[in-house]
């Protein structure tokens, strides 16, 4: 895999399995907030600004104005990912890639360590700004443009290509409907996993997604310190 990621135009950032691994963590999120952090999914904001319309609509000014708090912190994630992103390959050390996910690693241990009395607010608002961070730093993966924390696009994307294919019998539609598909089933597998590690372990379940994300860590600094070496300033495609 180390001189296949050499050879081809795409990092090592950019492979498929970072994000099969991404995306199972993500659905490991989703799975705990919604079991044990305030019945709610923190990997995207779609049903957060439809709360806040209803709530504006109802005159519910106090929850909406507490609806914004996720908001933001899906808004300052993407803002925050955005700068630094441009900002530590001045550095010529680790990519900002690696840099997020041992971020990331470091924040669901903390969440894991809470007490089960502490706020769900803080474990919400902590994975949005995460989460937000992930969506908008890894977005294609080997050309093919792909998020690692929610499926709704990914559904979209089997369906037509899925009839592309169909019609067509090309080779573009079959790699998009398989990394398409695979993201799906393995965001799923993060859900399962998830659900039983709460069953199991209770809050402190979710550590067990940090360790997902302590494998693409581990695996993308090894690149960034060997083979990647001479490859830092490279922007992913998406960019």
């Amino acid at each position: 895999m180390h001189k296949q990621a050499v050879e081809n135009e795409y990092l090592e950032c950019e492979q498929r399995w970072v994000y099969w691994l991404l995306i199972t963590a993500a659905g490991w999120f989703g799975a705990y907030t919604f079991i044990l952090r305030g019945g709610v999914f923190c990997n995207a904001q779609t049903a957060n600004v439809v709360l806040f319309a209803v709530a504006l609509g109802q005159q519910r000014w106090e929850h909406a104005a507490y609806l914004l708090i996720p908001i933001g912190a899906y808004f300052l994630g993407a803002f925050v990912s955005e700068y630094l992103g441009k900002t530590v390959k001045r550095f010529h050390f680790l990519r900002w890639d690696t840099l997020l996910i041992g971020f990331e690693v470091v924040v669901v241990i903390v969440l894991g360590l809470l007490p089960k009395n502490a706020p769900d607010q803080i474990c919400q608002i902590a994975l949005n700004f995460i989460c937000s961070m992930q969506f908008n730093t890894f977005r294609q993966v080997k050309g093919i443009p792909a998020a690692t924390t929610f499926v709704t696009n990914h559904i979209r994307q089997v369906g037509s290509s899925a009839t592309k294919f169909i019609r067509h019998r090309d080779a573009a539609s079959k790699e998009k409907l398989l990394v398409h598909g695979s993201l799906i089933l393995f965001f799923a597998l993060g859900a399962v996993l998830g659900t039983v590690g709460c069953t199991l372990l209770g809050y402190p379940s979710i550590i067990g997604s940090a360790i997902i994300l302590l494998v693409i860590f581990i695996r993308l600094a090894h690149a960034d310190r060997s083979y990647e070496k001479e490859m830092l300033s490279r922007v992913p495609h998406g960019h």
